[in-house]
């Protein structure tokens, strides 16, 4: 069992260097696959120059819970403040939707029964007036049937680049965190409205089940939220580093 955990140790240490170098590569214009630039070489600018880290919930909005009590809200932000941290070390700009306890709605308005619509349209703006950036949101799962567990990852059908983002995060899920879990990532329908109405590539994470009393015992630890936002941090950085404007 010691070789083995000592294995995966390593892997995912290994996957995680090279999803750093290659973010590297991306933000000197230098790959690490070129022997020498000529000098009438041109340089390819990145498609993408942004990541939207959007934390699902928040404020009165409380998404779902744990046995234990453990919020959604709560769970959402500090991964998703996780996540940016590693991409702001590493050079790239990030915009958060939320970055405290809060719901997006204007207050200045009549907000009475349509907080939650006024949410989502605010997120959705920022989306909109970021043409060059990705769009990626931090959920947490729920069920009645408390056997379900693990990441899933859903993307804007309508939108080249989500599929191929959201199939990057779902298989280095799978290979540094839960080699067990076989699910499929879903183009979402109108039922998702930040998804259904992206502009941009887009993805929404459900990170685990905070129904299920042996994953939501994990996400109450500081050690798995880090694991699960570098899990997110190495797609992106994968994603941003073969899309070429």
């Amino acid at each position: 069992m010691k070789n083995s955990f000592l294995l995966k140790f390593l892997l995912f240490f290994l996957l995680s260097s090279l999803s750093l170098l290659f973010l590297g590569a991306l933000l000197s214009d230098i790959s690490p696959f070129k022997a020498k630039a000529s000098p009438t070489a041109v340089a390819v600018a990145p498609k993408y120059t942004k990541v939207i880290i959007d934390a699902g919930h928040g404020g009165e909005d409380g998404g779902a819970s744990s046995q234990a009590g453990l919020v959604e809200k709560e769970v959402n932000l500090d991964i998703a403040q996780r996540l940016s941290d590693m991409l702001r070390m590493s050079g790239v700009e990030v915009i958060m939707t939320r970055d405290d306890d809060r719901l997006l709605y204007d207050r200045s308005c009549d907000y009475h029964g349509r907080k939650k619509k006024l949410d989502l349209a605010a997120r959705l703006a920022v989306a909109d007036s970021n043409p060059d950036a990705i769009f990626i949101s931090i959920h947490m799962n729920a069920f009645t049937d408390p056997k379900y567990s693990g990441m899933q990852v859903w993307y804007a059908p309508r939108i080249e680049g989500s599929q191929t983002l959201a199939q990057l995060i779902q298989d280095k899920n799978r290979l540094s965190l839960q080699s067990g879990n076989t699910r499929k990532i879903k183009a979402a329908n109108d039922s998702i409205f930040l998804l259904d109405s992206a502009t941009i590539p887009s993805v929404l994470i459900e990170c685990g089940f905070l129904s299920n009393v042996d994953e939501a015992a994990l996400f109450e630890s500081d050690d798995y939220r880090q694991r699960v936002a570098f899990t997110i941090f190495c797609a992106v950085s994968e994603f941003l580093y073969t899309q070429e404007g």
